[in-house]
């Protein structure tokens, strides 16, 4: 309990604290106890941990020290900002009831926050991550005066909350809709803008698609705008962010304290949820999920695929994510990839005056750049460099050398099981649920090892995973279906010419 979580070391900036007993204060040094006032201590301590329970005291107590009594006042300090607003809005009257149990005088009790070096010198707790250190020492700048440059109120409850960063570019006065993202935009608006206690449309909210095609820019969107909203916190947490937080507080043996933070947040939003990890950390973000969504809170995720092609995270949570709203943006027409270039050579004009993009130019970039977003932000980098560093005017033919390796060849259509179970069924006139039952017939076992075959040649599914998504087949019935189709196509003319027939099908 010397340590913070992750996350949650800082959330007193935006928990006020409730009108009451205890209060916050300002750090000061720690007087030395006389035997009778730390005797008193141990009593009021007791007292403490048979009204609580032991649990809740190792938890929330046990780090809490005794500085100073002064005018009636008590003075109490935590190692952490967020066990010290936790403290302050959950146990105010029973932490004064047990001090005037013991001092009557008492009238009120003063909650510090101890910043790592007063913890060294003179509590003398030592602090073994070097990162809690940094972050401690960091705190203390406001409270001492010193100078500090101003942040948007939304950025500041956001590191309050100790999310990910957040890049100021990305809010959604920046961000481009075009066909491909509407629905993914105005769901994502929706729920940015969404006020506390109002009902929560969809939940969760999940969208997915590519690399560099938007989900990061709407989710940090929705960061942005919703902590600008007064009593409402909207935590943005990449998915590494989230199990570096939770093994932490493992470590520093705070994992109550991390999942009540989190449970606390009005919208948890969460991206690059594929690269979730780990089986503790998968078990832990389920029951963060349902405790959310349960108590009607907002949970927002991103992802590279849909929840059904999620191999690595458990069935539960799988069908969790497929209850909500589940949508895909898609490839960037080439009219969006356009206005996109548009906004992004307005936006570099606030920097660089001067800084113009012939429309033909942009037209160029626009339809040859079709791969994603990124791409095309690294193309008018590349065409600001050439102007500003030569002096040179932009034309064609500079673009036409600053963007040749950008310009990649079509790639093929991403293909799906479910397409592959589709396609296959209508070709050889069964139904897909007869590929996904027991039925062992010669009508249905043929299409069903074929759909198997092209899952495995098509897909980067594994063998477990296309076994599932065939009825919860047994992996070594997909490896059987796969070899047997192998063995017959070098044979049979007739059933390569299927196979080249279902391909393109699928591609197309």
């Amino acid at each position: 309990m010397s340590q913070t979580t992750a996350f949650a070391h800082d959330s007193s900036r935006i928990m006020s604290a409730p009108p009451g007993a205890v209060r916050a204060a300002e750090p000061h040094e720690r007087q030395t106890m006389s035997l009778s006032e730390q005797e008193r201590w141990a009593r009021v301590q007791a007292r403490l941990r048979a009204i609580v329970g032991e649990d809740n005291f190792k938890n929330w107590f046990g780090a809490m020290e005794h500085d100073a009594i002064s005018e009636n006042v008590v003075r109490l300090s935590l190692p952490t900002r967020f066990l010290k607003s936790w403290v302050q809005s959950h146990y105010a009257d029973k932490l004064l009831a047990c001090w005037k149990a013991e001092l009557p005088s008492v009238r009120r009790i003063d909650l510090v926050h101890r910043s790592a070096v007063l913890r060294n010198t003179i509590a003398k707790v030592k602090t073994t991550d070097p990162v809690e250190l940094a972050r401690d020492v960091k705190s203390r700048a406001p409270e001492r005066g010193e100078p500090r440059g101003a942040q948007p109120p939304a950025q500041a409850a956001h590191e309050a909350l100790g999310g990910s960063p957040l890049d100021p570019r990305l809010a959604f006065d920046t961000f481009v809709v075009g066909r491909s993202n509407t629905l993914a935009h105005a769901a994502a608006k929706q729920v940015a803008l969404a006020r506390r206690g109002e009902p929560v449309l969809f939940n969760p909210l999940y969208i997915h698609s590519g690399v560099g095609l938007g989900k990061t820019h709407l989710l940090q969107s929705i960061a942005w705008a919703g902590n600008g909203i007064a009593d409402r916190k909207v935590l943005y947490l990449t998915a590494e962010k989230f199990m570096y937080g939770f093994v932490a507080a493992l470590k520093a043996q705070t994992a109550l304290a991390f999942k009540e933070a989190l449970r606390g947040i009005d919208v948890l939003v969460i991206d690059d949820l594929q690269f979730l990890q780990g089986k503790s950390t998968q078990v832990e973000f389920c029951h963060t999920l349902n405790a959310l969504i349960d108590a009607g809170r907002q949970v927002v995720i991103a992802a590279d695929r849909p929840p059904s092609d999620l191999e690595s995270l458990d069935d539960r949570v799988r069908s969790r994510l497929a209850g909500g709203l589940v949508v895909e943006m898609g490839s960037l027409e080439e009219e969006l990839r356009l206005e996109i270039l548009k906004s992004r050579v307005a936006a570099a004009r606030a920097h660089h005056a001067g800084f113009d993009v012939p429309a033909p130019v942009l037209a160029f970039i626009a339809r040859t750049i079709t791969h994603n977003g990124r791409d095309l932000d690294g193309a008018l980098n590349r065409l600001l460099a050439s102007n500003k560093l030569t002096g040179l005017p932009i034309t064609m033919d500079m673009a036409e050398r600053a963007v040749r390796d950008l310009i990649r060849p079509q790639e093929p259509k991403r293909v799906k099981i479910e397409d592959i179970q589709r396609i296959v069924a209508r070709q050889y006139n069964v139904s897909r649920a007869d590929l996904l039952s027991s039925r062992r017939t010669a009508n249905v076992v043929r299409p069903r090892q074929i759909a198997m075959y092209l899952a495995k040649t098509l897909t980067l599914r594994s063998l477990p995973e296309i076994g599932r998504r065939f009825g919860g087949r047994d992996h070594t019935t997909v490896l059987h279906a796969v070899r047997k189709i192998e063995n017959l196509v070098g044979n049979d003319s007739a059933l390569a010419e299927e196979l080249e027939v279902l391909k393109r099908l699928l591609q197309e």
